[in-house]
């Protein structure tokens, strides 16, 4: 599945193309995933769950880890826009499935008391089926990644939309069964950076 022979073609730069809705920038990213065959298994706690891992990458300065996503910009629609940061950040291509797995709105920390949503991003995030790693990618200089089981992907993720995301996918795959959205109005993850707002059963809102 890995491949040398593509040219690392520039990462985007910038916000001249950005997409906004309102005052919201518009982001977009995925779970990449991939299904090891020939394994068996159903428990989602185990460190194999029905073959499943997930690829996260790491960030400059943090031990913890997280998916690709970026800017969508005005010249892709959403499914591109994931799959372009998912090579530019961690180096695959894939097949993106078009029903979200779920869409979040991120404030930033200076503005999480404001009502306006100046500083906003809304988030739409996909799962993408891996089926080429590239040996060299426009970010690899920033961003590692690493293939890691669903159990391990939990206690990575920094933010809790992360793991609300990843436990879509893992439905989705039949790895678990349909996980109720706690009632719980407040939640913080394990960094003190974000708390979890509910706000409908497609969504939530994340405060940094």
């Amino acid at each position: 599945m890995s491949s040398s022979s593509d040219a690392v073609a520039a990462a985007r730069k910038g916000r001249l193309k950005q997409r906004y809705d309102n005052e919201f920038r518009l982001v977009a990213g995925c779970v990449p995933y991939r299904v090891k065959k020939g394994d068996e298994g159903s428990n989602p706690c185990s460190s194999d769950a029905a073959g499943v891992e997930v690829l996260m990458i790491s960030t400059p300065n943090r031990a913890d880890m997280v998916f690709p996503k970026g800017g969508w910009e005005d010249d892709e629609d959403v499914y591109q826009a994931a799959s372009r940061e998912a090579m530019e950040e961690a180096g695959v291509k894939g097949d993106i499935n078009r029903a979200a797995l779920g869409h979040w709105v991120f404030k930033s920390k200076s503005s999480q008391n404001s009502t306006s949503p100046r500083g906003a991003c809304k988030g739409y995030i996909f799962a993408m089926e891996v089926t080429e790693e590239l040996d060299s990618w426009p970010e690899q200089d920033t961003h590692s990644r690493r293939w890691v089981s669903p159990r391990e992907a939990y206690q990575l993720c920094r933010y809790d939309w992360m793991r609300e995301a990843l436990t879509a996918l893992l439905e989705r795959l039949s790895v678990i069964e349909p996980v109720a959205t706690a009632a719980t109005p407040e939640l913080t993850d394990q960094a003190g950076m974000y708390m979890m707002l509910q706000a409908s059963s497609d969504g939530a809102v994340a405060l940094c």
